[in-house]
């Protein structure tokens, strides 16, 4: 059963419950409008499987759940769901599970709302708010059909019509620009958002970047550092805001452009009534229109007009024991702790033939792979050879230290190439990189060491025989099963990957289970018909519509 057809069958269901004696479904959408533009553009993938943005809860929500003492879908609904699903397409139909119906529903609740088709305690989309910020920016507006063509929604404009004074902050707060190369004021940046970022629902979880990710994350080959900006309290001068913007080159079916990818957007918990989210946005954008880039690409955790693809998060398990023990995951019923370790045990090293760490004099080689390979997805990144060096290589960390475990001190990403012995022929690559999360409050860990699947690329996919799409299937399932191997030797806890690429084919092969987290994608000035990511559109499987992976 497709990704597709499942939430559309869904909301069939949804549809007719709602006029029968079924009890009416909770919204899901957490935030008000306030809280949705204070989180606006920045999002990054989610550390555990109910990572997402913690919200306030809006007025209406909490009096609904206060009436009706809770806050999930009905169990009677999600069992109709399920006994529905598994009659029309059989016991093991994808997704048939109880946890993966409970989310579609969610997610299907969420967007109704959105759409205005329903709404909490009887409000409707006005209600709901209307997105005030938003309704303001040259982007596809709910409800809006899809373009005919692609293009921009307003014209680029030449420097000197760009606004040419910084936009007015409160009072009592002053602009800055935050020199990365600057260890102060990296750990300054690095302070901010490892108290104040991304958090799960339970602030149990909360991403902790390091200096080293953001270096490489932040400096990219010809970044600007007027896109790296700060909020700084007048009197004492302390960090209380932050956004950046870096320089990317972006396919959008057949349109290149060059544009802005927007991320990191975090506002001091304390300040959150300030309503500084938008002025950083806006700012940032005037920074980017004085150097004649009028686009950009983002991506939330919340629902704003309007996501160009959904992708949903994926985890596989490495360290069995600490995910139960933090609570990150459980075991299920009908399987024992001890079962449960030998499933998802890996074995202690890759298998493939050729396989080594990528290196300076591999560059080339890669680029091109990187760039065929990447052609089989609507929206994907162009770069360079030096984007590439620095996208693959620049995030080893000290390479003067041996590795250990498969690990260096400072390690951010890890690049393997598998090279044919006889031609040096480059093949295939996979990356990965580390984004660890503080384990907040747990009396014996600290730190949730999670692994995210960045760029790879293989040869196989430019056969042109039949059966090619078993052999692509097959190897990307050996390609990225060494991954898990290597992720597992360096004591990564959690190996997590998105619906996008050709992800879908080999997550559940490998053991990936479905997370609640979802990443819905942004394009600032751009419109497009939508793009496969969680599900199948306009006849492109699922994930194929995107080929982009935001840090």
């Amino acid at each position: 059963m497709s990704s597709s057809s499942h939430h559309s069958h869904i909301q069939e269901i949804i549809d007719t419950t709602q006029d029968s004696d079924m009890p009416d479904l909770p919204s899901v959408s957490n935030s008000s409008d306030e809280d949705q533009e204070e989180a606006a553009v920045p999002d990054v993938p989610q550390a555990s499987s109910s990572k997402r943005k913690k919200k306030k809860k809006s007025k209406a929500v909490r009096a609904l759940n206060a009436i009706r003492g809770k806050d999930e879908i009905p169990q009677s609904l999600v069992h109709h769901v399920m006994d529905q699903v598994k009659a029309e397409h059989g016991e093991h139909a994808p997704a048939a599970d109880e946890e993966s119906i409970r989310q579609a529903l969610e997610h299907l609740k969420i967007l109704d709302v959105i759409k205005g088709k329903s709404g909490v305690a009887g409000r409707g989309k006005k209600a709901m708010g209307e997105h005030k910020f938003w309704g303001t920016q040259p982007v596809p507006q709910i409800g809006e059909a899809p373009p005919l063509d692609d293009g921009c929604i307003e014209p680029s404009k030449p420097r000197e019509e760009v606004r040419q004074e910084p936009y007015p902050l409160p009072k009592d707060f002053e602009w800055a620009v935050m020199d990365i190369n600057d260890p102060k004021q990296i750990k300054e940046v690095y302070d901010l958002l490892s108290l104040n970022y991304v958090e799960d629902d339970d602030a149990s979880f909360r991403f902790q970047y390091s200096a080293e990710f953001l270096e490489w994350a932040l400096k990219p080959p010809g970044y600007h550092k007027e896109w790296h900006l700060g909020v700084r309290v007048s009197s004492n001068k302390k960090l209380v805001a932050f956004i950046s913007g870096v320089p990317i080159t972006i396919r959008v079916r057949g349109n290149v452009f060059r544009a802005s990818e927007i991320n990191y957007l975090c506002v001091h918990k304390k300040l959150r009534s300030k309503r500084l989210a938008p002025v950083l946005i806006k700012e940032v954008t005037r920074q980017c229109h004085l150097l004649g880039i009028f686009q950009a690409i983002y991506t939330a955790g919340v629902v704003l007009p309007t996501p160009v693809s959904i992708c949903r998060y994926f985890h596989r398990s490495l360290n069995v024991p600490k995910l139960i023990d933090v609570k990150f995951t459980f075991v299920p019923r009908n399987m024992t702790l001890a079962r449960m370790i030998r499933v998802f045990k890996t074995a202690t090293a890759p298998y493939l033939s050729g396989l080594r760490e990528m290196e300076d004099k591999d560059v080339p080689q890669v680029a091109e792979l990187f760039t065929r390979y990447m052609q089989r997805f609507d929206m994907s990144p162009v770069m360079t050879l030096d984007e590439v060096r620095h996208q693959f290589l620049s995030g080893r960390g000290d390479l003067e230290h041996p590795v250990e475990n498969y690990r260096r001190p400072g390690q951010v990403v890890w690049t393997y190439v598998v090279e044919n012995p006889e031609s040096h022929r480059i093949t295939d690559f996979f990356s990965f990189y580390s984004l660890p999360s503080t384990i907040i409050n747990h009396p014996k860990h600290n730190l949730l060491e999670a692994a995210y699947l960045f760029y790879y690329a293989t040869d196989v996919a430019f056969g042109a025989g039949l059966g090619d799409d078993d052999m692509l299937k097959n190897r990307l399932n050996s390609l990225v099963g060494d991954a898990l191997i290597i992720a597992s030797q360096a004591k990564f806890d959690v190996f997590n990957a998105l619906t996008l690429m050709d992800n879908v084919g080999f997550l559940e092969d490998l053991k990936f289970g479905a997370g609640d987290g979802l990443l819905n994608f942004y394009l600032y000035n751009w419109r497009t018909a939508p793009l496969a990511g969680v599900k199948a559109v306009g006849g492109v499987e699922a994930g194929k519509g995107v080929g982009v992976v935001m840090l």
